[in-house]
């Protein structure tokens, strides 16, 4: 076995210390991915992603008579590709990964519209091609847990999008954006199931520091203010049927208060 010092880069990931801590950046790999998309001499895009501009499905075009001009890619592999290199990029940039999730619900039958969305992640990703994850040397224990979803967003299944970040201290731990399995109706079902998500992944992060020896620090209140407010609301959830309320509600009252002690 040869030491080979201090970690610098491993699998396309590039570390950097100071005094703050430790980043973790892929500029190398975001160099690759804006000069192979031809995009070196682009302006940078402030957003990620254009909150205005509705993608998609062929399907769905075609079912609502939408999207004439919006022509299917003759070589869909390129597409995949690019979607493929931003999805690890969002190993260290969390910031494109509401973009990314977005982008790869159109790998099947991928449009003009939908290149275009991508390219511009990536004249996003050029104006902070080194931007990165710290992971911070202060000695902080203290877990902080933000979630929130949207409603119904998606045109062609109308499924929201559960959004969460897990900080340790000052370092950020994991984060998520993914397509709930279900179609809420009403946006505090949404945000219930969000939370639920969010709190599952707390008491697997919880469990998994537990396991190494470590221990960190929860406070209820992070969550537990969602929950009266939902309640008040309940009558906007009707429509879900009492076992499954009570499930997703008794879970993320019961995980938070007591799976994580």
């Amino acid at each position: 076995m040869k030491d080979l010092g201090e970690l610098r880069y491993f699998l396309g990931i590039e570390f950097a210390r100071s005094q703050e801590g430790i980043v973790m950046h892929q500029r190398k790999y975001s160099l690759e991915i804006i000069s192979e998309a031809g995009l070196g001499a682009a302006k940078p895009a402030s957003t990620p992603i254009d909150p205005y501009v509705q993608l998609t499905t062929k399907e769905y075009d075609e079912t609502n008579g939408t999207g004439k001009e919006d022509k299917l890619l003759e070589d869909p592999t390129a597409y995949r590709r690019l979607v493929g290199k931003l999805l690890y990029l969002n190993v260290t940039r969390p910031d494109i990964a509401f973009a990314t999730q977005t982008l790869s619900q159109f790998l099947h039958q991928p449009k003009q519209s939908h290149l275009n969305a991508a390219l511009k992640v990536v004249k996003y990703v050029k104006g902070q091609a080194g931007l990165g994850v710290l992971l911070s040397s202060k000695n902080n224990k203290q877990l902080k847990v933000y979630c929130d979803s949207d409603w119904g967003a998606c045109l062609h299944t109308r499924r929201s999008v559960t959004g969460f970040i897990v900080k340790l201290g000052d370092s950020l731990i994991s984060w998520k954006s993914k397509k709930q399995g279900t179609i809420c109706r009403s946006s505090v079902e949404a945000e219930y199931r969000s939370m639920a998500s969010a709190v599952a992944e707390v008491v697997w992060i919880t469990k998994l520091f537990k396991e190494l020896g470590a221990d960190v620090i929860t406070h209820s209140s992070k969550f537990s203010n969602l929950i009266p407010q939902a309640r008040r609301s309940i009558e906007e959830v009707a429509s879900m049927s009492k076992r499954e309320w009570s499930v997703v509600a008794s879970m993320s009252k019961r995980e938070w208060s007591v799976g994580l002690k």
